[in-house]
């Protein structure tokens, strides 16, 4: 019992050394840091930090300075927290805003590194009395900031608002200058400043910016095609991707962090925001990267160096105060210039402030090279640590107020009616051979739907039924597993009828749907194979917007997306619902979308796009005849067909399209397509006692006079030449 008890004293011995007791206590402090401030209104972020100081070796002592070391596992942790950051930001950058937004990103991102870098050296030099390099070596340190505040930005869903692109862009401009800058400064320390310095950066950024921009994507692309059903594999390749890129920015002369965010970009185009892979890169990062990298920064805090005298404190205090005022009016000018708004300057001002990495960066080799004293070292932790507490405090604070802003300016009723209207309904009874199937639903749904995906299972109505039905249940798991990584809400139903169709067309009425998808590829056509016939069958029997689908690649193999649609297309009551899901579609995939059709149905397009805020990037080929898309249209295999066609006695209902769907198993035989039939809406109570009365005589003579018109159009045409 004694040893027990000795051995149990020595477990607990501080600082403790166990890496196992070490790493549970820290995602103790991960968990509950966060739940205990949020009562107290502090955010969670500021609690990790202050955790950090608290259990750090300047604090407690519960973790010493041995287990923080270069080959400490804590210092790994958050070296790849601090990636994992700037490689978020990479991947969540709207790549079309920041084009849109590139001259303002330059202008603030000039601003936020000239303004803390001309008057920082000035308060070097003659406050802190700092040799010349020294001053600049510290004023560079005010220019650089760290996105830590990042993570509250995206939790309120604001990483796609202009102030925020103009910060990310903004940010890593100044910093791959202040980082060059690092470079330069610490070869004149050691008087290795000559003309093979230059050449040798020069040749490394540029060999470093052609493999990421060149190889990468291309092997990127085929890996994601080649594992399109491997999620596992998929995350493992990106996670070596950003970490290689990490290594491969040292090796060229500028800090990791630079190679991370290259490394966001540079798979921005291939990882679709809503895609399971994404939500399995946000939540690890999250839930485990990050805070790691924020419990590290406070670590670091020394507070016994503040006892040693007042010029310490005074450092410190002079260091921060500049640090955040510099910040300030960078975000000020941004502001005049460009007429921002109060809640943007806050915004670009709260992101900005933040110092942690290049910041640790920058002092650790000033000190190294000695360049710089100790108090310039304590001072800067300080300031690292009030920074991000600033931060924090004004992004979260800026973030809610936006968001009041942008609720209080838009329809909120209508924003909720359209929410909860939104219903898709997933026609599969099985897994195998559907998976790009629920893929593309998530794609075309919208994250913040209040209805889940509804995939329904339809079975025979015969003896075997109640047989088929139990059965069912190992598929319905099967698919419920493929949704597991993914946070949308999956509703998965198994039923009976007398066909497949009908099943279909009954479910959909019960669950108040709006889109139907079905896979209607060559290999597992479930219509084909139950029913015995073609479409026409559950057009018949179901009146929603159906989407047909023959998706045999995966989505990253898609470049543009091509939709076609019949003259006055914009006319029909359900335009909208098919309209701003393939919007949607190309914006998760980040392609452009190429609309064949009439200029009333494309202005109707870019109207849909702009009410339901999806950026996509749309280009219009006029079409006066829809004979011409053919000739018109040169085909690439790499494109997504979306054919929308008319069901007969619609408004856009006309005979020379049903020729153009005719001809697509031979148009686009290499091609994966859309065949998207819009819905009709409910008729009107007031004729429900003529029911019986069939409309297929008047739609028949409507063809055939079409028909004689185009004819007789025709022999005028003739005559004329």
């Amino acid at each position: 019992m004694r040893y027990f008890f000795q051995h149990l004293i020595e477990a607990f011995h501080l600082p403790l050394k166990n890496p196992v007791l070490v790493f549970s206590i820290l995602l103790f402090i991960i968990l509950l840091s966060p739940i205990l401030l949020r009562k107290l209104k502090i955010p969670g972020i500021i609690g990790l930090i202050l955790s950090g100081v608290l259990i750090g070796p300047h604090g407690l002592g519960l973790i010493g300075s041995r287990t923080m070391e270069a080959e400490g596992s804590i210092k790994l942790f958050s070296t790849i927290g601090l990636l994992y950051i700037m490689f978020m930001a990479g991947l969540e950058l709207d790549l079309r805003q920041f084009k849109r937004y590139f001259n303002k990103s330059l202008s603030f991102g000039f601003l936020t590194f000239i303004i803390p870098l001309a008057f920082g050296y000035l308060l070097c030099a003659q406050i802190l009395h700092l040799s010349p390099l020294a001053a600049l070596l510290t004023a560079s340190m005010f220019s650089t900031h760290t996105l830590v505040a990042y993570p509250i930005i995206s939790k309120f869903g604001l990483t796609k608002h202009p102030a925020v692109a103009i910060t990310v862009g903004g940010t890593i401009l100044t910093d791959t200058a202040v980082l060059i800058i690092l470079a330069i400064i610490s070869s004149a320390a050691q008087g290795s400043l000559e003309i093979s310095f230059w050449l040798r950066l020069f040749t490394s950024l540029l060999m470093f910016s052609l493999f990421m921009f060149f190889l990468i994507p291309r092997i990127a692309r085929w890996f994601f095609s080649k594992l399109d059903s491997e999620k596992t594999s998929q995350y493992i390749f990106v996670l070596s991707v950003v970490f290689f890129s990490a290594f491969l920015a040292e090796i060229a002369g500028v800090e990791h962090i630079i190679g991370a965010f290259v490394a966001g970009l540079v798979l921005n185009k291939l990882i679709p925001h809503h895609s399971t892979l994404m939500n399995r890169i946000d939540f690890i990062g999250n839930s485990l990267f990050i805070p790691f990298f924020l419990i590290f920064v406070g670590m670091i805090v020394d507070l016994n160096a503040f006892t040693k005298g007042s010029w310490p404190l005074a450092i410190a205090g002079i260091l921060s105060a500049f640090a955040i005022f510099s910040k300030w009016l960078a975000a000020l000018f941004t502001q005049m210039i460009f007429k921002l708004t109060a809640r943007e300057r806050q915004i670009i001002f709260g992101l900005s402030t933040a110092r942690a990495a290049a910041t640790l960066a920058i002092i650790s080799v000033g000190y190294n090279v000695g360049l710089l004293n100790v108090n310039i070292v304590n001072g800067t932790v300080i300031l690292i640590l009030i920074t991000t507490m600033v931060s924090s405090m004004i992004t979260e604070n800026a973030g809610k107020r936006l968001l009041l802003d942008i609720s209080e300016n838009s329809e909120l009723e209508d924003n909720e009616m359209r929410l909860r209207n939104k219903h898709l309904v997933v026609s599969m009874n099985e897994l195998k051979g559907n998976e790009r199937l629920l893929d593309f639903a998530l794609l075309i749904s919208d994250p913040q739907v209040i209805n889940p995906i509804s995939v329904v299972s339809v079975y025979p109505d015969n003896e075997y039924a109640e047989l088929m039905i139990r059965k069912s249940r190992k598929s319905l798991e099967e698919i419920i597993k493929h949704y597991s990584g993914h946070e949308s809400k999956l509703n998965p139903i198994a039923t009976i009828d007398h066909n497949l169709s009908s099943g279909i067309a009954r479910v959909s009425k019960e669950l108040v749907a709006d889109i139907v998808l079905v896979n209607d590829s060559m290999d597992t056509n479930i219509i084909k194979r139950m029913v015995g016939s073609d479409r026409e069958h559950l057009m018949t029997a179901c009146e929603k917007t159906i989407f047909f689908c023959t998706l045999d690649k995966p989505s990253v193999a898609y470049e543009r997306m091509i939709v076609v649609a019949p003259l006055l297309a914009e006319l029909e009551q359900t335009f909208v619902l098919w309209s701003e899901r393939l919007l949607r579609l190309a914006k998760e995939l980040k392609i452009p979308l190429h609309y064949f059709g009439s200029v009333s149905t494309y202005d109707r397009l870019e109207k849909v796009a702009q009410a339901n805020k999806v950026e996509a990037e749309l280009y219009l080929h006029e079409l006066e005849n829809l004979e011409n898309f053919y000739p018109l249209y040169q085909k690439k295999n790499s494109d997504l067909v979306c054919m929308i066609a008319c069901r007969p006695g619609s408004v856009s209902f006309d005979t020379q399209f049903e020729q153009i769907l005719n001809n697509i198993p031979i148009a686009f035989e290499r091609q994966d397509y859309l065949l998207v039939y819009p819905g009709i809406v409910g008729s009107d109570p007031a004729f429900s006692n003529y029911d019986d009365i069939n409309s297929a005589p008047f739609v028949a003579g409507v063809e055939t006079i079409q028909k004689i018109g185009r004819e007789v159009g025709n022999i005028f045409k003739k005559g004329k030449e």
